[in-house]
């Protein structure tokens, strides 16, 4: 594997351009606001998918329903690694056994703790030991405390924070809390990540750091990644498929070149004469 990297990160028994994610005619409502009216659209395994649109858009909306926070009132999502599987109705925490992993908007993490730390709190669905093994550390809980470890050097190695591996989170700066964030979601070992803004707030140079940590995981190791970005410039670079939502609507589904020329996509934008995205 790519810089050392002795574990499998991506657990998809799929090959790549596989149909992975299929959301189909979604809808969801709360009380009187219709945040998505039919939206549907397919993700492919090893591809980078990004979801744009302006503000309230539905964007943070549709990943909870992807990820269990939220159930639709209508339309089905089924995610495939081997075997089918319909998500609309799962809890987050077996929709995470399934191999789907998610980052925050908000930075959800135990400022509290180590980054260690918080990293092995992403493997905790890898965990088997029971109350009884894990009161008797020599044997099975060791075994696999060592092996749990093992697959985090590796993460660290990757998103390069072994300089502050032992540091409490809320002691970093914010982009450097963004990236224990995303190897909090790669412990999850998730054959797909979802992304929730990971860019938000950062500078110049931690855009391009966390750019190129994306384009590591899904290029180097085949996960499939789908992104909320509000950075075009980013968006066009690195994703392979955009979809675009306008007031819980899809207006655009396309590669980045057939979206920047789509009409509805630009008016939305930018206005009906102001030209490509």
């Amino acid at each position: 594997m790519p810089r050392g990297f002795s574990h499998v990160l991506n657990s998809s028994p799929l090959q790549p351009g596989d149909l992975q994610l299929d959301i189909d005619n979604i809808y969801l409502a709360f009380g009187g606001v219709q945040a998505l009216s039919g939206v549907g659209f397919q993700v492919r395994q090893s591809e980078i998918t990004a979801i744009i649109g302006p503000n309230g858009a539905g964007k943070t909306s549709l990943l909870n329903c992807v990820s269990g926070l939220y159930h639709p009132q209508r339309g089905e999502i089924r995610f495939h690694n081997g075997r089918t599987h319909t998500l609309t109705n799962l809890r987050p925490y077996n929709i995470a056994r399934l191999g789907i992993a998610r980052s925050f908007q908000n930075i959800e993490l135990f400022k509290h703790m180590t980054v260690l730390d918080n990293l092995m709190l992403g493997r905790h669905i890898h965990l088997k030991s029971n109350i009884f093994s894990g009161g008797l550390y020599w044997g099975r809980a060791q075994r696999e405390e060592v092996e749990n470890r093992q697959f985090l050097e590796d993460i660290i190695d990757l998103l390069e924070i072994e300089s502050i591996r032992k540091q409490a989170v809320g002691t970093l700066s914010y982009g450097l809390q963004k990236r224990v964030e995303l190897g909090r979601a790669l412990a999850l070992q998730p054959s797909l990540l979802i992304l929730d803004e990971p860019m938000a707030g950062m500078n110049s140079e931690e855009k391009e750091d966390m750019a190129r940590f994306i384009l590591d995981v899904n290029e180097e190791h085949g996960v499939t990644i789908i992104i909320i970005e509000h950075d075009m410039g980013v968006v066009m670079d690195i994703s392979d498929h955009i979809v675009v939502l306008d007031f819980g609507v899809k207006i655009g589904d396309g590669t980045p070149d057939e979206v920047q020329r789509n009409p509805a996509v630009i008016k939305a934008y930018l206005g009906e004469d102001q030209g490509v995205i």
